[in-house]
């Protein structure tokens, strides 16, 4: 009798001690790509698109700034002048290298970055790191 005692003593211990902790249940992180915002002009527009740029001396280029992070610029007569990469950190900061082929005396092969602006007239400058600014003009397709 002692014994049966004991274990049904035992057995209501048992069930009044708490259930042992188990750790608390975490979500994991959501590991699917998030697309990044898309880069933006300094008009507040998605920075791709065609582009006229006139520089200080008057001359007249026009630019393709592609989805894909590249770009082409030709001139009046639709040579190609130039290919490179593009970055837009923010929206006074357009960045690009020029492709190996385009690099000369002229022309570096180091990423540079413009400094852009709208001023209070609405027109769109860009400055590069030497100081030289031209005026750019977003063309509609």
């Amino acid at each position: 009798m002692k014994y049966l005692m004991l274990v049904a003593s035992l057995a209501i211990l048992a069930g009044c001690s708490q259930a042992e902790e188990s750790e608390p249940v975490t979500e994991a992180p959501d590991t699917a790509l998030v697309e990044p915002a898309p880069a933006l002009a300094a008009d507040g527009q998605p920075t791709p698109g065609l582009y006229r740029i006139t520089t200080a001396q008057g001359e007249v280029f026009t630019e393709d700034v592609r989805d894909d992070g590249t770009y082409v610029q030709t001139d009046a007569d639709g040579t190609v002048v130039e290919t490179g990469s593009w970055e837009q950190p923010s929206p006074d900061q357009y960045c690009y290298t020029v492709d190996a082929d385009y690099v000369d005396a002229d022309t570096s092969g180091e990423r540079r970055c413009n400094t852009e602006a709208l001023d209070a007239d609405g027109v769109w400058t860009s400055t590069n790191p030497d100081g030289e600014t031209s005026t750019v003009e977003r063309v509609e397709a």
